[in-house]
């Protein structure tokens, strides 16, 4: 397997070139299509307090650790924490990346969890950017933001209206297979928390796949956190995303705790937490598993591989993030502008790292023109 890591002196060159490329060729971007689904969640942006001050000021605990050393010290006596909420935003790994999708000018269309009958006002915005369909309630997340990751912590039940069943009658077997027809890009994501997506996939290839017509197009399939499901629940997955790639340019993308349980369900050997372990990682996960692509994005850098050669791009690492919640739904977006757009798989890496690396400081989605001016004016910290 080869292997292309990147000196400080040649990944500048890298984001320099990238960033003349997307601007050459930006004019294509409004001229491609996406079709994504299936999720749809409110997100409640969330600090745990550790000191108030007073009624406008408090400490808020800094990391995970100390989290976790406040609660375990709480066995057996009791305690309580106080939440403040930073903002209230859409939520689900498929508004999110769609959102961002649209936010460069492409033209997306999405289908999910975004309020039944009525679309939740969380939501509103998202429909000015792109066309919206919903089909069931969304789910609900208290997102606990630190220093160092972030807590999630989900209320799911209304996903379990997401099946084949609703998506027929809520939004027509039709118009859903116009559109998987037809799309450049088609994303599905978050398998883990929509309990049908299994079943939905499957008919998706029995009854959709086999009248596709034209040049191969993008799949992308996020699996998100795959951990509480069972061991033949993710084997099942895996196999269904690679029968996909009979049909498309397969792209699976994973963050590092995710690379890291699939590697553990296809009997890989364990590898360290290092950029060689993950880079080493991404290479097996892609040979074991041979999709068109396997994109890996741990915090401060990312790694793709197709075809046996690997790539490895820093990012822009942000040591006091404004937002982390929906940081890697907006670096696959970014990664995915770039396979759209013909960018290799650094540069495509470098899309998605400027794109995350841009969200994460703001809590925007970023333009095309603002993710060429990230990687010419490359942050420092």
């Amino acid at each position: 397997m080869a292997t292309n890591t990147n000196s400080n002196d040649n990944i500048q060159q890298v984001r320099q070139d990238c960033a003349q490329k997307l601007t050459s060729i930006s004019g294509q971007v409004p001229q491609l299509s996406a079709f994504v689904g299936l999720d749809g969640f409110v997100d409640e942006i969330l600090h745990v307090v550790d000191k108030r001050e007073n009624v406008d000021s408090f400490q808020r605990i800094p990391s995970i650790t100390k989290f976790a050393e406040r609660i375990a010290a709480a066995a057996g006596r009791s305690t309580n924490f106080e939440l403040v909420r930073k903002l209230t935003k859409l939520g689900g790994n498929g508004p999110i990346m769609a959102n961002a999708l649209a936010a460069f000018g492409i033209k997306v269309t999405y289908l999910g969890a975004l309020g039944w009958p009525n679309m939740d006002p969380v939501f509103n915005e998202f429909t000015k950017r792109a066309e919206v369909h919903t089909m069931a309630d969304p789910g609900h997340t208290d997102a606990l933001e630190f220093d160092d990751g972030k807590l999630l912590c989900g209320k799911l039940t209304p996903l379990n209206e997401v099946n084949w069943a609703n998506i027929q009658e809520r939004f027509g077997k039709e118009k859903f297979a116009q559109n998987f027809n037809s799309a450049n890009l088609v994303g599905f994501v978050n398998w883990t928390m929509l309990p049908y997506m299994s079943e939905i996939w499957e008919h998706m290839q029995a009854e959709l796949c086999p009248h596709l017509q034209g040049p191969r197009r993008f799949l992308f399939v996020d699996l998100c956190d795959p951990e509480k499901r069972s061991r033949n629940d993710i084997t099942k997955a895996l196999d269904l995303i690679l029968s996909f790639n009979r049909y498309f340019d397969v792209i699976l993308g994973l963050n590092e705790k995710e690379a890291f349980e699939v590697a553990a369900v296809l009997n890989l050997a364990p590898q360290p937490h290092t950029k060689e372990g993950v880079t080493l990682l991404a290479g097996e996960i892609q040979k074991c598993l041979p999709v068109q692509t396997v994109v890996v994005h741990p915090v401060a850098y990312a790694v793709a591989c197709s075809a046996g050669v690997t790539d490895l791009v820093d990012g822009p690492f942000c040591e006091k993030p404004f937002i982390t919640t929906g940081a890697g739904d907006h670096f696959n977006a970014g990664f995915c502008l770039g396979k759209l757009l013909g960018l290799s798989n650094a540069m495509s890496l470098v899309t998605g790292v400027s794109t995350s690396g841009f969200y994460v400081r703001s809590a925007k989605s970023p333009t095309v023109q603002d993710l060429a001016g990230l990687m010419t004016n490359w942050p420092s910290k």
